[in-house]
C-alpha cells in the first residue's frame, strides 16, 4: 500500500496519536511513585504528620497501584480498554486535584490511595491500547518511545519533584497532573480504538487473592525497615500475603478461566521476561531511592541541582530507547535486554565504587551515564517480548502482570536496599551514609546481573513465534477468540 494511499495515511495518524496518548498517561501514572520524596520536607511544614505519616504519602500510592494492576487488566478486557482507560484516566486526575487541595496529611494519604487506583487501571491498558494501533512491524520503534517516556518518568520523579517544590509549592507536583488528564480524556475518547479481551469474564477469587497477596507482601515490604523485619504485624502481612499468593498459584492452575492462566509461565519467553524485569526494578529502584538522597545530603545538592546531575542516568532513555527498539526488530529482543541489564549493574557498581563522602561529580559520570544507557536498552525491547510472548486477547493480562511484578520489585528493592543500609550505615554522618550506600547498590548491581542472566533465558525470536504457532487450542471457541481477536488488533482505524 502506498504512502498516498488514504487508508494509510489514516493509519498512521491513529498510530502517531495513540503513542502520544498513551505515551503521556504512563508518564503521569510511572512520575508518581518517587515524585513526593523530594517534597516531604515541605510537605511537613505545611500540614505536619509524624514520619510514619510522611512515609505513608509515598507507600499509599504504591500499594494502591501495585495491587489492583492485573485488576485494572481485566477490567478493560471485559468492559472494554478505551473506555477502562478513560475511567482510569478521570480517577487519576480528580485524585490529584484532591491530593493538591488536601487540607490534612490524612486527606493528601487518601488521595494518594485513590491516585493509585486510577494508574492501576489506565497504566496496564496503555500497552495495549498501542499494540492495537500499531502494525507489528513497527512496534519495535514505538515501544522503545513508549518505553523511554514511562523510564524517564520513573527515574526523574526526584528531579521533577524537587524542581516543582523549590521553585514553585508542593501543590504543582499533583497540580501538573490535571491540566495533562483533562487534555487526554477527550483525545484518548476520539483517536483510540476500542478493543477487548476474549472470555469477557471477571475472576472474582482470582481478583481477590491476587490482590490480598500482594497488599500483604508489598505492605511489609514497605513497612519492614520503618517497623523492623521482627514487628508482628510485618510478618503477619508477609505471610499472609505469600500464602494467598501461594493460593492465588493454585486456583489458577485449576479454575476454567482464570485471571492469569498459569500456563503462561511455562512459556520461556513469558516467565524469562517478568523475571529480569522484577529484577531490573528490584535493582533500579532502591538504587535511585538511595543515590537521590546521596546526593542531596552527602554531597549537598539541593533537589534541583541533584536532579540535573542525574540527567546522564535520568535522561539517556530519551535517546537510547528508540535505538534500542530498532534493533530489538532486527536481531530480537533477548540479546539487546540482557546487554541493557549487565550494562545497567556495571553502572551501579560503578557509582558504589566511586561513593566517598567528598566525591567529585566527574568521577560519577561514566557510571551514570552507563546506568541510564542501561535502563534505556531493557525498557523498550521489554515491552515487546511480554506483548509477544503471549496470544492477542492474553495481552491486556500479561501487561498487568509484567506491571504488577515491576512495581512489587520497586518496592522490594527500596524494602531491601534501606534494611542493608540500616545495618551497615546511617544517617548520623556523610561517612555512615556512604558506609551504608555502598553495600547496598552493589547489591542492586548483583540483582540486575541476576535480571541478566534471566533474560537469557528467553528464546530466540524464531523459537518465540515457533512456540506460540504449535501451542495447541484449548478449544474450538478460543481458537475462533484467538481470531476474533487479532483481526480486531489489525484494524487501528476501527471504529468503537
Amino acid at each position: 500500500m502506498s504512502q498516498n494511499d488514504p487508508d494509510s495515511a489514516t493509519s498512521a495518524r491513529s498510530m502517531w496519536w495513540a503513542l502520544v496518548i498513551t505515551s503521556v498517561a504512563g508518564f503521569m501514572a510511572a512520575l508518581d511513585n518517587l515524585v513526593v520524596t523530594t517534597a516531604l520536607p515541605s510537605i511537613r511544614e505545611d500540614l505536619g504528620g509524624a514520619l510514619d505519616d510522611l512515609e505513608w504519602t509515598v507507600s499509599a500510592y504504591t500499594l494502591t497501584f501495585a495491587v489492583l494492576l492485573m485488576f485494572g487488566a481485566a477490567l478493560g478486557d471485559r468492559f472494554g480498554r478505551r473506555r477502562l482507560f478513560l475511567v482510569g484516566l478521570t480517577v487519576f486526575t480528580g485524585a490529584s486535584a484532591a491530593a493538591a487541595m488536601a487540607p490534612s496529611i490524612g486527606a493528601l494519604i487518601a488521595a494518594r490511595a485513590v491516585q493509585g487506583v486510577g494508574a492501576a487501571v489506565l497504566m496496564p491498558l496503555t500497552l495495549t491500547l498501542l499494540t492495537a494501533a500499531v502494525p507489528a512491524a513497527k512496534r519495535g520503534m514505538m515501544f522503545g518511545i513508549w518505553g523511554a517516556v514511562n523510564g524517564l518518568a520513573v527515574a526523574a520523579g526526584p528531579l521533577i519533584g524537587g524542581s516543582l517544590t523549590e521553585h514553585i509549592s508542593y501543590h504543582w507536583i499533583f497540580w501538573i497532573n490535571v491540566p495533562i488528564g483533562i487534555a487526554l480524556l477527550p483525545l484518548a475518547r476520539l483517536r483510540l480504538a476500542e478493543s477487548y479481551g476474549a472470555g469477557a469474564r471477571l475472576d472474582v477469587p482470582g481478583t481477590l487473592l491476587a490482590s490480598g497477596g500482594l497488599f500483604g507482601i508489598v505492605y511489609g515490604l514497605v513497612r519492614g525497615p520503618a517497623d523492623g523485619w521482627t514487628d508482628s504485624l510485618v510478618l503477619t502481612s508477609l505471610f499472609a500475603g505469600a500464602v494467598l499468593i501461594a493460593g492465588f498459584v493454585l486456583y489458577s492452575s485449576r479454575a476454567a478461566a482464570p485471571m492469569l492462566p498459569m500456563r503462561l509461565f511455562r512459556s520461556r519467553a513469558f516467565s524469562g521476561i517478568n523475571a529480569a524485569s522484577l529484577l531490573m526494578f528490584v535493582g533500579m529502584f532502591g538504587s535511585i531511592f538511595l543515590l537521590s538522597q546521596y546526593m542531596q545530603g552527602v554531597l549537598g545538592y539541593s533537589p534541583t541541582e541533584a536532579g540535573l546531575r542525574m540527567l546522564p542516568w535520568t535522561g539517556m532513555p530519551m535517546l537510547v530507547a528508540p535505538i534500542a527498539g530498532i534493533l530489538s526488530d532486527r536481531i530480537g529482543g533477548r540479546p539487546v535486554v540482557a546487554a541493557g541489564l549487565f550494562i545497567q549493574a556495571a553502572g551501579l557498581a560503578w557509582l558504589a565504587a566511586v561513593a566517598t563522602a567528598d566525591a567529585s561529580y566527574a568521577s560519577q559520570l561514566p557510571g551514570l551515564v552507563l546506568s541510564g544507557i542501561g535502563m534505556a536498552l531493557y525498557f523498550a525491547p521489554a515491552a515487546n517480548l511480554v506483548m509477544s510472548s503471549v496470544l492477542p486477547h492474553e495481552q491486556g493480562i500479561a501487561s498487568g502482570a509484567n506491571n504488577a511484578l515491576r512495581e512489587v520489585g520497586g518496592a522490594l528493592g527500596i524494602a531491601i536496599m534501606s534494611s542493608i543500609f540500616s545495618a551497615q550505615g546511617g544517617y548520623e554522618s556523610a561517612q555512615s551514609f556512604v558506609d551504608g550506600l555502598r553495600p547496598a547498590v552493589v547489591a542492586g548491581a548483583l540483582l540486575v546481573v541476576l535480571g541478566a542472566f534471566a533474560a537469557l533465558v528467553i528464546p530466540a525470536r524464531q523459537s518465540i513465534a515457533a512456540g506460540k504457532s504449535t501451542e495447541p487450542a484449548a478449544s474450538a471457541d478460543e481458537a475462533e477468540a484467538d481470531l476474533s481477536e487479532a483481526s480486531a488488533l489489525l484494524r487501528p482505524s476501527a471504529r468503537a
